[in-house]
């Protein structure tokens, strides 16, 4: 029998740990913790480990392919493939951050959009049969397509829009960002939201390609808001703890085998919402 395995991306600190720390606790396998930065990567292990928890670290930075496709390499080697993919790994500017908006487009959208796709693109195909795909996204990739025009709207909730399409759609806006021109080609002033809203859709088009594709496996791929979580991106203010914020990423990755549903469903407190 094949040891089972979990990996969770952007994970030695924040909702990502706190993930981590819940499926050490209900997951029967090996969890691995992935970061940038080995240093504290192997610390997060440490943590945990005084907490009675055994981790695993691997290091993965998103924003780099050769990073990516070595660890890819890493788990089809080992584990012959994954069983549950989180993608939580993001970014955020700050509210009083004074980088212009073409600069906070072009790096929200470079990690939180084009990275994660990166991710998606590799270890989809070592998504082993049964598995379960999270995408870690935010109600405000929900607002945030509330507020693009109606053109926009009918794309991203269409059901025949294509990741080549969708890309071009991101692309689109970080380009427009730079010439000051978003607003005209009816986009919203969130860099952040219009990545999410990205991510989410993106999650979407992947679900139903594997239905397709892989109809037997029982892959199951969505999208959900963990909530305003209290986090270095989020700040302190926020009302719920890292551990609340697990709650939903970790009940999407630990549906039953046999689950059919959800998929392809943007999922917040453990709820679909509508999209």
């Amino acid at each position: 029998m094949s040891i089972k395995v979990a990996v969770v991306t952007g994970s030695n600190k924040g909702i990502g740990l706190a993930i981590v720390r819940a499926l050490c606790k209900q997951y029967q396998g090996d969890v691995y913790i992935t970061a940038r930065d080995v240093g504290r990567g192997q610390e997060a292990v440490k943590s945990l480990a005084s907490e009675g928890l055994k981790t695993q670290f691997h290091q993965l930075d998103i924003n780099d392919q050769k990073s990516i496709t070595t660890a890819a390499a890493y788990f089809k080697e080992k584990y012959g493939g994954v069983d549950v993919l989180i993608n939580n790994a993001g970014i955020a500017f700050k509210a009083a951050d004074t980088a212009p908006f073409a600069v906070q487009a072009e790096v929200t959208l470079k990690t939180n959009f084009f990275a994660t796709r990166d991710m998606l693109t590799h270890f989809l195909p070592l998504i082993k049969a049964g598995g379960r795909v999270v995408n870690v996204s935010s109600f405000v990739g929900a607002r945030t397509l509330n507020n693009c025009d109606a053109a926009l709207q009918q794309r991203f909730r269409s059901e025949d829009i294509t990741e080549e399409e969708l890309s071009g759609l991101m692309e689109q806006f970080v380009a427009q960002a730079k010439k000051g021109e978003h607003k005209k080609g009816g986009w919203p002033e969130s860099a952040y939201g219009t990545s999410k809203t990205g991510l989410t859709v993106l999650s979407m088009i992947h679900a139903r390609r594997l239905s397709k594709e892989r109809p037997s496996d029982g892959i199951l791929v969505n999208a959900c808001c963990p909530g305003w979580v209290r986090t270095d991106m989020a700040g302190d203010k926020a009302p719920k703890s890292p551990d609340e914020g697990a709650i939903t990423p970790v009940y999407l990755a630990l549906l039953p085998p046999g689950a059919t549903e959800p998929h392809g469903k943007f999922v917040s407190d453990k709820e679909v919402q509508p999209w």
